[in-house]
């Protein structure tokens, strides 16, 4: 598990799904994280192969002369790519920070895994909400046009009335409709994110209350940012495989060298040992190209790394402020829902009483339902930002609700 407070979290499905355990099988089944891990394997493999040494090279060459009383002549050689030694230690370098570079990306696309499959757990379970209020909400806008339908063909109604009644109910039957299938999108999200089949329906748990952001623990977060995001570490392995290779060119600015030793006998019979040296003349070329080429690469990757960095901690400044507006709203909009509840109530005694119009009635409980829509569209806002800005700072700071479980940092290594 990439984060800790998934590594310590017990996985039970027997109970509902909660929304670590949809993350941790977000990361254990998703199918994209399948091909990274495989991506990874194929950069180990490559730093091996990378710091293996080269093979030698074995001449061998035979003259059959046709002058009679002479000797079948012959030339063996064996020699070495000594540049390809010296280039050994910086492309092993440069491979093994690849490696690092790749395995901190899978650590960051896992933790953005992780935070679309909270997102989605929280998306899939305010819809479980706000489907039944927005069913009823339309059930009692098509009561309402019905009987103001049957009113109007007794005479007794007016048509701007009926048209009014009958515009609430259309919009409501909509609001209603593209809910039913933004849950259908959400549950097919989700499913697809899990690496689970399309019918497959997940039990999960309720949500609790909304937690508090703690600033000084933002304000810790944040200024930890580089030694914890794993893909601006993932950079800085980059950088510093990128500056292996630069290394490598410049070595390879060198005259490019192969040493051996020959043995040969000519068709007179007479044995030679030597050496050759095979050696590239840097005159033109010079392999000054690939320098000017691994140089720049090195720039934009340093220019890269700054990018990265400073579009951090803009997004960490403006989801923060985000939640604090969230905040705020979710707290006043909470406290109006008494009032609007204890309204709705009263409407519907008196309604049952008969002491009050079925337009009266239906506006209170409307307006009951639209409120508590409301409160649940900001909690659940509120909890998508909490788990974005979790996303930018890992487990640094808590889930958008209160949970047992102790969260702790994580860097990666």
């Amino acid at each position: 598990m990439p984060l800790p407070e998934l590594a310590a979290h017990r996985f039970d499905p027997s109970d509902g799904l909660d929304i670590d355990e949809v993350a941790m099988l977000a990361v254990a089944n998703n199918p994209d994280l399948k091909l990274a891990r495989d991506d990874l394997g194929i950069a180990r493999a490559q730093a091996y192969s990378a710091g293996l040494l080269p093979d030698p090279q074995l001449s061998v060459s035979s003259d059959y002369p046709g002058a009679v009383g002479t000797t079948r002549a012959f030339n063996y050689g064996l020699s070495i790519d000594v540049m390809a030694i010296v280039l050994r230690s910086a492309n092993k370098q440069s491979a093994d920070a690849t490696v690092a570079k790749t395995d901190l990306g899978l650590l960051w696309q896992e933790w953005q895994i992780v935070a679309q499959a909270r997102q989605l757990f929280i998306k899939t379970r305010f819809q479980q909400d706000t489907l039944p209020l927005l069913r009823q909400q339309r059930d009692l806008s098509r009561i309402r046009y019905e009987r103001m339908a049957e009113a109007h063909r007794d005479g007794n109604l007016t048509d701007d009335t009926l048209t009014a009644a009958l515009t609430a109910y259309s919009d409501a039957r909509k609001q209603y409709s593209d809910a039913e299938r933004a849950a259908q999108q959400t549950h097919h999200d989700l499913n697809a994110l899990l690496g689970l089949a399309p019918d497959v329906q997940l039990q999960l748990t309720d949500i609790g209350e909304t937690a508090p952001l703690d600033d000084a623990t933002l304000d810790a977060a944040l200024a930890k940012l580089a030694q914890r995001r794993p893909d601006l570490i993932a950079l800085q392995a980059g950088y510093e495989a990128q500056e292996q290779k630069y290394r490598a060119a410049i070595l390879s600015q060198f005259p490019s060298l192969s040493v051996g030793f020959v043995r040969a006998r000519d068709t007179s019979n007479i044995y030679t040992s030597g050496f050759q040296i095979n050696l590239s003349l840097p005159i033109f070329n010079r392999n000054q190209g690939n320098v000017a080429i691994e140089k720049a690469t090195r720039e934009r990757l340093r220019d890269e790394y700054q990018t990265r960095l400073n579009s951090a901690y803009a997004d960490a400044a403006q989801l923060r402020a985000d939640d604090a507006i969230l905040s705020r709203q979710l707290k006043q909009t909470d406290a109006a829902l008494p009032d609007v509840d204890l309204a709705a109530r009263h409407a519907a005694e008196a309604f049952a009483g008969h002491n009050l119009t079925l337009g009266a009635y239906t506006d209170a409980q409307s307006a009951a339902f639209t409120k508590r829509i409301d409160v649940a569209t900001l909690r659940e806002s509120l909890a998508e930002q909490r788990v974005a800005l979790q996303a930018l700072l890992g487990s640094a700071i808590p889930d958008a609700f209160y949970s047992a479980q102790n969260f702790t940092e994580t860097h990666a290594k």
